[in-house]
């Protein structure tokens, strides 16, 4: 009797490990990868319109199983048609070349209309060509003189071709252009450039070469402008390049640090090219502001900039004069905790008659019309909901089109549909409202738009509208039948609650081809918590990141936004993570995973895993290590772990940086103890101890970081950094490998050799690594592992 309770003891337990043990479905991950890289991803989802001659007549290209095509399309008549066939062309160009060409993908470029529209002109390959749109003739043309645009493209060229503005040994030179008979003598601009203090693009290159610069001209071609940074007494970060030709080669760059105490000082700058003179802009109000120019007055005597105080909460738009640079502050902004500068937008009109000014002063984002002195004049949009990106603004008829979000009544909030409001009088309208994201292209005269709607589930439907959103035509159909003979499976949309209960959370669900909802699946979470923008798809695409791919193996994979993600659902939403970085979207991430497991039988919530990169590649550390009895396994990329170390402007912005007023007491006392301490310095560091005594404000920045949760940790772990990343520093996995060792945790680290933050080249080596790491903690397969070719899965 004991024998036998032994041996069925022994079954169950064979039953069990069987059933915990899954294999990695790798061939079906493999065939699917491929989708964004194989042919398939030549297929056209979308079009763009190319308006010929300012009409609203346009060309566009779309590619199917048939070819890539040309058509043409006149709305006023009602006509789209093929602007030639492509076996025509093919033949006659083969009669001019002897070259055979490819019908069905023919490489035309920089097509362009004739002003009478008869005739197109086009580059097939290295053949110069004109069609002839009546007689359907092609002929050899010569090659089209260079524009002057394309000849000096890396230098910034006048408006009118006249000469070109580059930097030389930090400073600004111009020259004329000998094709428009102007004088080609070098003129040095300025004096006072320097390294870290450059009128050259990139301030940290020495050598006296010719260096592309930041200058842009005002449309004149009479007066430049730039803004330039004084980087010089910002502390520097360093890498190592150990993929150097000779030997590992040290990188060194600046870099504003959240909390810093000197970070990079803007110097908006104005160059009178015919005067020789420069003129800066008196635009210092706060100590260590940012400027950002919004708009260059037509004839060169305005600019338009704002400025944005450190602590990120007050903004003002001002105008400069450019023969004086004296400034006037024209709307002053304050909005607690931090100005959304995502989706700040101004638009001018009339050369700054009409000023269409975005804010969030009622909690939504909405548009308002000031005059050019400042004034107020009217409200254009109101209410608990998003008004977003301008699309196009009808300066005639005094219209501005834009996408709207969360306005309508059943439509997800994160479809971005088109509105059209009268700019003095409001009166919002909707134009087209499907249940979907749009995207419209109007015509030159506002009479027609392009709108291209989708989901994540359903295909695109690319159609032609008139000004009021009716129906003309259907433009094109995406080719998706390889697609769903393959066994894809599109994602689904779906919606839990927040933490709180009550906050409507949006995502999105991938499953296998291959899904049975009688099995049960483990889930893993795809992250980015923001604070700016939710990496959560909202229309139709093939390439998702690692999504699809990874469901394949056997996963069920969900992405979902988080309270403090997105601007998209008000200032309340956007705004909830201040202050807590690291932990805001930890709580709803858990909560809804917990939900859709309870939904849906086939979600195994005993295997929970989490990846991200970057921000998410924070998150999924935090998460492991705050719910470590949730989460089973993690994979971590490029995650800023320690924002001590990342930069000002995001860690400051959406963490928030205390402002601290200086005492002065504290160099007295050095200055009497030294006696004279500023003779102990050299002579060119007087200026530098001159700054430090004016500052008015310390910055600190106290914000949480992952290294202190690290004795939480009981899943399993990947880190992984590039070694060349300069944006997350390494130094930030390394620190949290540190803390890990030092916790005496277990994990799994990969440092890629030469990599950036995006991984490059590397990027398919991570990929495989993230489906291991996955599949042997979450399915039970280490098969991977016994490997030495990355490939073996997929070449069995």
């Amino acid at each position: 009797m004991v024998r036998g309770i032994l041996i069925s003891v022994l079954l169950l337990g064979m039953v069990l490990t069987v059933t915990a043990q899954q294999k990695a479905n790798y061939e079906l991950a493999e065939k699917f990868r491929n989708l964004s890289f194989g042919h398939l991803s030549k297929f056209s989802l979308d079009m763009y319109p190319r308006y010929i001659n300012n009409s609203d007549r346009f060309w566009f290209d779309f590619t199917t199983e048939e070819g890539k095509s040309f058509y043409y399309v006149d709305p006023v008549k009602g006509v789209k048609r093929l602007l030639f066939e492509n076996e025509d062309v093919a033949r006659q160009a083969s009669e001019i070349t002897r070259v055979a060409y490819h019908a069905r993908e023919l490489e035309i470029s920089g097509l362009k209309f004739s002003p009478d529209g008869k005739t197109i002109t086009f580059r097939l390959d290295t053949l110069h060509c004109e069609y002839h749109l009546e007689t359907k003739k092609l002929k050899r043309i010569a090659r089209p003189e260079q524009a002057d645009g394309e000849r000096y493209s890396w230098m910034v060229i006048a408006p009118d071709s006249s000469c070109i503005l580059y930097a030389k040994e930090h400073n600004l030179y111009m020259k004329g252009i000998p094709e428009k008979g102007k004088d080609t003598t070098e003129t040095q601009l300025t004096v006072d450039g320097e390294l870290y203090f450059s009128y050259a693009k990139d301030g940290s290159q020495t050598g006296d070469g010719e260096q592309e610069s930041k200058v842009r001209w005002f449309k004149n071609s009479k007066k430049a402008y730039i803004v330039r940074y004084d980087s010089r007494r910002v502390e520097e970060l360093f890498l190592v390049d150990v993929l150097s030709k000779s030997r590992p080669v040290l990188k060194r760059y600046k870099y504003d640090m959240a909390g810093a105490k000197e970070i990079s000082q803007p110097e908006l700058v104005i160059v009178d090219v015919e005067k020789r003179q420069v003129v800066k802009v008196k635009a210092d109000k706060w100590q260590d502001q940012e400027i950002q120019v919004v708009y260059a007055a037509e004839k060169g005597d305005r600019i338009y900039f704002e400025r944005y105080k450190r602590t990120m909460d007050q903004v003002e738009l001002c105008v400069a004069d450019t023969e004086t640079g004296e400034v006037k502050v024209l709307i002053h902004e304050e909005d607690r905790p931090f100005v959304d500068y995502q989706m700040k937008n101004i638009t001018f009109l009339h050369d700054g008659d009409d000023i269409l000014y975005r804010s969030e002063r009622t909690g939504w984002g909405h548009y308002y019309h000031y005059d050019g002195n400042g004034v107020l004049k009217n409200v254009i949009t109101a209410g608990d909901w998003v008004a977003g990106t301008i699309i196009s603004v009808d300066t005639l008829r005094r219209e501005v089109y834009f996408y709207g979000y969360g306005r309508e009544k059943g439509v997800d909030p994160y479809y971005s549909l088109i509105y059209r409001a009268h700019i003095d009088k409001g009166n919002v309208k909707l134009l087209g409202g499907e249940n979907a994201r749009h995207r419209a292209f109007f015509s030159p005269t506002h009479r027609y738009f392009v709108d291209i709607y989708a989901t994540v589930s359903d295909e695109p439907e690319i159609l032609l509208r008139d000004r009021k959103g009716k129906v003309m035509m259907e433009l094109a159909k995406p080719d998706l039948r390889r697609l769903y003979e393959m066994g894809w499976r599109a994602p689904e949309r779906f919606t839990v609650k927040a933490a709180d209960g009550m906050t409507d959370l949006y995502g999105i669900m991938w499953k296998p081809a291959d899904f049975n909802p009688d099995k049960k699946y483990p889930i893993i979470s795809s992250v980015y918590p923001g604070p700016f923008f939710e990496y959560v798809n909202t229309t139709f695409s093939l390439d998702d990141g690692y999504n699809t791919e990874l469901a394949q193996l056997g996963f069920i994979v969900v992405a979902m936004g988080h309270r403090g993600g997105s601007p998209l659902r008000g200032k309340f939403y956007h705004r909830y993570g201040y202050g807590n970085l690291r932990d805001y979207p930890l709580a709803d991430d858990k909560y809804a995973i917990e939900q859709l497991a309870d939904r849906y039988s086939f979600i195994d919530a005993s295997r929970v895993g989490i990846y991200g990169h970057s921000g998410g590649g924070f998150m999924s550390v935090a998460a492991i290590c705050t719910y470590p009895d949730f989460y089973t396994a993690a994979v971590s990329s490029a995650g800023n772990h320690d924002n001590r170390i990342y930069n000002s402007g995001w860690v400051e912005t959406h963490h928030g940086v205390k402002e601290t007023r200086r005492g002065m007491e504290p160099e007295k006392k050095q200055k009497r103890k030294s006696g004279g301490w500023e003779r102990l310095r050299p002579a060119h560091e007087m200026i530098d101890v001159q700054m430090m005594r004016e500052k008015e404000f310390e910055y600190t920045v106290s914000v949480p970081i992952n290294q202190a949760l690290a004795e939480n940790l009981k899943g399993h772990l990947l880190l992984v950094t590039g070694d060349m990343d300069d944006n997350v520093h390494p130094a930030h996995t390394l620190r949290m490998a540190d803390a890990l060792i030092k916790a005496r945790k277990n994990f799994d680290m990969y440092v890629l050799p030469g990599c950036n933050h995006g991984f490059g080249n590397a990027g398919r080596f991570f990929e495989y690594q993230l489906w291991h790491h996955f599949a042997k903690y979450l399915l039970g397969d280490d098969s991977a592992g016994y490997q030495t070719d990355l490939d073996y899965f997929m070449k069995r």
